[in-house]
């Protein structure tokens, strides 16, 4: 078995790490990131839920590009492989999730079918969903 680097959870795109850390400026604790976990819910089954909040027992840490973003430990197979951008339009920017987990997704985009992630498929670059979040 051959030397396997570590793996981060979840990437940011450049305009996801800018907008986290605009979010994470005016926390007063520095400790503090944009935690995300999935909730059931929706139509679809479950949805992202994003609040800022310091990392419990378990939680992955992903600390890119000057931005802190935790994972929740119950989240992590369910996240594993995820791109997180932003998308903005004339009148809104919200967090979408590239994520090769994701099954489907209700019509709204509000929540999403996910399968746990097979930790044997990591390393390639399938993310072919891109859901919404809150920005």
């Amino acid at each position: 078995m051959g030397f396997r680097p570590e793996l981060n959870v979840m990437s940011l795109s450049d305009a996801a790490a800018e907008r986290v850390r605009g979010v994470l400026a005016g926390a007063e604790n520095p400790r503090v990131g944009l935690r995300i976990s999935i909730e059931k819910g929706g139509c679809a089954g479950m949805s992202y839920k994003m609040e800022l909040a310091e990392a419990g027992p378990g939680d992955e840490i992903v600390e890119e590009k000057g931005a802190r973003v935790i994972v929740d430990a119950k989240a992590v197979l369910f996240l594993l492989g995820t791109r997180m951008d932003v998308q903005t339009t004339q009148f809104s920017s919200t967090f979408v999730f590239e994520n090769p987990n994701q099954t489907s997704a209700c019509g709204c985009g509000e929540s999403v079918a996910l399968t746990p992630a097979d930790p044997a498929r990591l390393g390639g670059d399938d993310a072919s969903s891109r859901t919404p979040g809150v920005a």
